[in-house]
């Protein structure tokens, strides 16, 4: 079943009878928060080796058997798996067709509709919740309501700043607004001077910022952005795994042109879906890059990918070099 937005609070305290629970959406900090909230709740952890288990893309067939598994020190045990997608529903369908005790969280950062998202919405005992990046009204209220938890007021000035450089990631968002309360005081107020100068400029970016920056030749937006994105733990071969998508999606979008589509119903055709508040953006790069152009990019990820993996090699610095490549490429057709 779907979960309201209006009913995932209550949810994330208490998922009742569900066996298995999908978080996907454009903000991956949300996801990791909401994930690690429900794992924390079933498990009373979330590093118990006994009762938590975790398990990468490769690792989907060992949802049914994680599921039915009893942990020796009681409890229900709890199965998290990252970056799920599609070629995990399979999986998923034999646990929840299985008789077991175990809880599994699916974490699915971008996942388009399909076939996971179907089976997680209409199976009994499955719930799936979109975690989106909040703006405008519903930001600005998230930020004064956390500031008031703490006795702190705002500034309508500072207020409007902040929704500005906020956003993009609610695990940031969360930590930047706790520093401001901290630094402000139980009974004090921040003005705009202090939002300024306690919240950072690179608080509200992201990689996908990064990626949409690169793809659009935006060459500064993609440094500070991928600085971000490495600050905050990023993996370079998860990068660039999500740079070879991001290109994939526009090489889609590319052929969909070919066939007679224009930019913009590309874009809104593209799949996984582009997040509508960036259609703009997406279509506007599509014209900085031609097939040709794309095919070469993906290429150069992909080495980059293999280079990474080997022993000695500068990852971060590889996956960073790649991502900004791409974006000097996009920045010269710009000025063509």
């Amino acid at each position: 079943m779907k979960i309201e937005p209006r009913r995932i609070e209550a949810f994330l305290r208490d998922p009742g009878e569900a066996r298995a629970v999908l978080l996907h959406g454009e903000d991956n900090g949300l996801i990791r928060e909401r994930a690690t909230r429900l794992v924390r709740l079933v498990a009373g952890s979330t590093d118990d080796p006994f009762r938590v288990v975790e398990l990468e893309r490769d690792g989907f067939s060992a949802i049914p058997a994680e599921m039915a598994s009893l942990p020796l020190t009681g409890g229900r045990r709890v199965v998290r798996v990252r970056e799920a997608s599609d070629a995990a529903a399979p999986f998923v369908k034999t646990a929840l067709a299985e008789e077991g005790g175990g809880f599994l969280v699916l974490e699915a950062p971008g996942l388009s509709k399909g076939k996971l998202r179907d089976l997680v919405e209409k199976a009994s005992g499955a719930a799936a919740i979109a975690c989106y990046a909040l703006d405008g009204r519903a930001l600005e209220e998230v930020i004064r309501s956390r500031l008031a938890a703490e006795q702190v007021s705002v500034d309508a000035d500072a207020l409007a700043w902040l929704s500005d450089h906020l956003g993009a990631d609610q695990a940031i968002t969360q930590g930047e607004v706790a520093k401001l309360a901290l630094y402000a005081g139980s009974g004090g107020r921040v003005d705009l001077e202090t939002a300024r100068l306690c919240v950072g400029d690179l608080a509200g970016l992201s990689l996908d910022d990064a990626l949409f920056a690169a793809s659009s030749g935006d060459v500064a937006a993609t440094d500070r952005a991928m600085e971000l994105a490495m600050a905050e733990g990023a993996a370079p071969v998860g990068v660039l795994r999500a740079t070879l998508l991001h290109l994939q999606r526009m090489q889609r979008a590319r052929a969909a042109m070919a066939g007679g589509m224009s930019a913009i119903d590309a874009t809104k055709a593209a799949r996984p879906p582009v997040f509508f508040r960036r259609e703009a953006s997406f279509a506007q790069a599509l014209a900085l890059w031609s097939a040709p152009a794309l095919d070469q990019a993906c290429t150069r990820v992909w080495e980059a990918e293999r280079a990474c993996k080997r022993t000695g090699a500068p990852a971060e610095l590889l996956s960073r070099s790649a991502v900004l490549g791409l974006a000097q490429r996009a920045a010269a057709a710009r000025r063509r």
